[in-house]
């Protein structure tokens, strides 16, 4: 039986309705609405599609949006004094940096000069230690949005489950496994050292959740995954002019209860929960 497809759109449609009338509540109560900053430094085009969403998403929210524009050659240190100016505003509650910076540009020493109150990305030291101990409000977005996929799977107890996670980024793979951690999921993360030594389809083989964040087509054989395993592709990727993720759909659905398309599963819920962020950073900023 074919797998049943874990789309996003429906899921987020969802956490974006109770972001909307949390806003109006909060709006009624403090008189101001939550304001999102993104941060850009030159041009991509990548980039530019996924502002578009930002501000879109955000204005339909009722968040304000703001783009702040560097020149590509601004030098780090007026970086970081543009994003201290930013942490100072008391009008500013989130703070996005647009990936990716010049090269010229460390994005893991910017991402620390990030206040954690306005960090609604959670990669600032700090919430990730939060994290660790279980006890984070504000989740990095890729990692809570495949969280929330497996969620949305009414009969599915995650307790004791036997999970891989395929890639080991502070943004996605790392974070990912401490929240499977935290549902006690039995969690095995893999990543280019199991590759190189020939293992992986031994773990994928066992596993009955499998979620790939890589970004490397096909890398997952549909013949790997087990009957009736969950599979979660983090993965996008342009193949001859078209979207693919890192697992063989078409095989691997052939074997899974459940998948995500590729595009259509992860992608629609990130931006959600970077706006659920946004207003979470807002509230705990007019708690202090």
């Amino acid at each position: 039986m074919p797998a049943k497809l874990l789309e996003g759109k429906s899921v987020a449609l969802k956490i974006k309705e109770n972001i909307k009338l949390e806003i109006e509540a909060l709006k009624n109560k403090y008189g101001v609405c939550p304001k999102l900053v993104s941060v850009q430094a030159g041009e991509n085009s990548a980039s530019e599609i996924y502002i578009k969403s930002q501000e879109k998403i955000a204005k339909d929210l009722g968040i304000n949006y703001e783009l702040k524009k560097l020149d590509a050659g601004i030098k780090q240190d007026e970086f970081i004094k543009a994003i201290d100016a930013l942490n100072r505003d008391k009008s500013v509650n989130g703070i996005i940096i647009q990936m990716p910076l010049p090269q010229h540009i460390d994005a893991k020493i910017i991402s620390r000069y990030v206040s954690p109150l306005k960090d609604i990305e959670a990669v600032h030291p700090q919430n990730m230690g939060e994290l660790v101990f279980g006890k984070a409000k504000i989740l990095p977005c890729t990692a809570a949005a495949c969280m929330e996929l497996l969620n949305s799977i009414e009969s599915l107890e995650l307790y004791g489950k036997e999970a891989v996670v395929v890639g080991h980024s502070e943004i996605v793979g790392k974070p990912l496994a401490l929240l499977l951690l935290n549902k006690f999921v039995t969690t095995t993360v893999c990543h280019i050292a199991t590759g190189q030594r020939g293992t992986l389809p031994d773990f994928i083989k066992k596993a009955e959740i499998v979620i790939v964040a890589v970004g490397k087509a096909g890398l997952v054989k549909g013949d790997w995954i087990k009957e009736g395993a969950i599979v979660i592709d983090v993965g996008i990727n342009r193949v001859e002019g078209k979207i693919a993720g890192d697992v063989e759909f078409d095989k691997a659905a052939e074997k899974a209860s459940y998948i995500t398309p590729v595009p259509g599963g992860i992608g629609p819920l990130t931006v959600a929960i970077l706006m659920r962020n946004v207003v979470e950073a807002f509230k705990q900023q007019q708690a202090k």
